[in-house]
């Protein structure tokens, strides 16, 4: 696992470098590549993938190391925990809603010309092994809702570690998946935080991960 300031720094000095291209590959040349990474760690990492039909058919549930593929995004889900039991936790419906999440953040693809390699923390805001370091702040931001359209953008710049680090309010997507189908709330048991697993492809992540087209896994808390 490599320093989070070894790798800030590593993508800074190469930015310039790589606006225009990664080596000279072409766009669907870098698609392959990181098809074929998300490939190799499922493979590595033995997931049951299952399709929606088969995740709808068990109560939207998945099983330990069971991850669904959503074909539409492309991302791939382990639901951990849904959230809190009864009226403290619920599937949010339209409207405006502040969400408060921790994740971990892992190269998933061996990316030398951007500083990481496979299984890298790239960006953390919880407990990860090997570390005493954790923001002491919770990635804060603000959840619209209007029907089956969701968008979100962090609100506080200076807290955040995902908008310091990628110079953007903008939340990733991927992280977005989930919310039709957990419950987010307010508890005091860690057993009972929503949480979920995920496989994110370029177009689905982080700007810069869309930028120079390579995937990421997250393990992400959802809190009100």
């Amino acid at each position: 696992m490599k320093n989070i300031r070894f790798v800030l720094v590593i993508l800074c000095v190469l930015a310039f470098a790589l606006q225009g291209c990664n080596n000279g590959k072409t766009y669907a040349e870098m698609k392959e590549e990181e098809a074929d990474a998300i490939n190799a760690w499922i493979l590595k990492n033995d997931y049951k993938v299952i399709s929606e039909a088969e995740y709808y058919a068990q109560d939207t549930i998945t099983n330990e190391n069971e991850y669904v593929l959503f074909e539409e995004s492309g991302v791939y889900m382990n639901v951990v925990c849904k959230g809190p039991d009864g009226a403290d936790g619920k599937i949010l419906k339209d409207g405006s809603h502040k969400v408060l999440s921790r994740f971990i953040e892992i190269a998933v693809q061996q990316r030398g010309d951007l500083g990481f390699s496979v299984g890298d923390t790239i960006l953390w805001n919880m407990n990860v092994p090997g570390s005493t370091a954790m923001n002491l702040f919770p990635e804060e931001y603000k959840l619209q809702i209007n029907k089956n359209s969701y968008s979100a953008s962090f609100v506080s710049f200076h807290k955040n570690s995902m908008s310091q680090f990628y110079g953007t309010t903008s939340v990733p997507s991927g992280w977005l998946v989930p919310f039709k189908y957990i419950k987010p709330g307010r508890t005091q048991s860690a057993d009972k935080v929503a949480r979920v697993r995920l496989l994110v492809p370029h177009g689905q992540g982080t700007n810069n991960a869309s930028r120079y087209v390579y995937p990421c896994f997250y393990e992400i808390t959802y809190a009100l």
